[in-house]
């Protein structure tokens, strides 16, 4: 898959669960539950321990049925070795320009993080497909990220941090290409005591709140 379809692929679904678990079986676990529910792009990130091992195994496993990316990506080289085990984007917690170098040097879409004006500006002029706004929620939810489209409306914002199947219109009303959600999807909790069944829930309800969202502020 190429950069661009990636990209096009994650605006078209819209969510983007951050899989952070304590152990590579949970994160696949909470994969199986939520692409069930609905969801098709999965972060799965670096804190999650075999992070790559369990990239590699996802992407041979689902091939074209899901999207699988590395999150909390920290330097160019954890990019390309995360990208060689099969991840299709890169998604980071801040801003380095070297990453994003390195995603584009292998056709591979990247959503640095960024918080202030000044860096969500220097994320776009750089080429970053998606700029990650985090932590979103800190900083006045979906009204701060109302607050930087209306001079930036060019650049595609994937806020993450505080997002709820609850708030979650409020995002995609603020203009969000995506949201990136983590433990309201990824509860460890009750993937820990097995119960698989109320992430697959969990996602289809909010597979069904950003549809409706969109067709009422498209």
């Amino acid at each position: 898959m190429t950069r661009g379809e990636a990209c096009r692929l994650i605006e078209d679904v819209g969510i983007v669960p951050v899989v952070r678990a304590p152990s590579p079986e949970i994160a696949i676990r909470a994969v199986d539950a939520l692409l069930t529910g609905g969801i098709s792009i999965f972060e799965i990130t670096m804190t999650v321990p075999n992070a790559r091992a369990v990239i590699r195994s996802l992407t041979a496993r689902f091939k074209d049925a899901a999207l699988i990316g590395a999150g909390t990506v920290l330097s160019a080289e954890e990019a390309r070795m995360c990208v060689d085990a099969g991840a299709q984007f890169i998604v980071s917690p801040g801003l380095d320009l070297g990453t994003i170098d390195a995603a584009h040097a292998l056709d591979v879409a990247v959503a640095p993080g960024a918080l202030t004006p000044t860096e969500v500006i220097t994320a776009s002029k750089a080429g970053a497909d998606m700029v990650k706004i985090f932590p979103c929620s800190a900083v006045g939810g979906a009204k701060y990220l109302k607050a930087l489209k209306g001079p930036l409306p060019h650049v595609k914002l994937l806020p993450t941090g505080g997002i709820s199947v609850s708030n979650a219109h409020e995002f995609i009303a603020a203009g969000a290409a995506a949201i990136g959600v983590g433990s309201e999807l990824v509860n460890v909790a009750a993937l820990t005591d097995g119960r698989d069944a109320e992430l697959t829930a969990r996602a289809r309800e909010l597979v069904r709140v950003v549809a409706a969202a969109r067709h009422k502020y498209k």
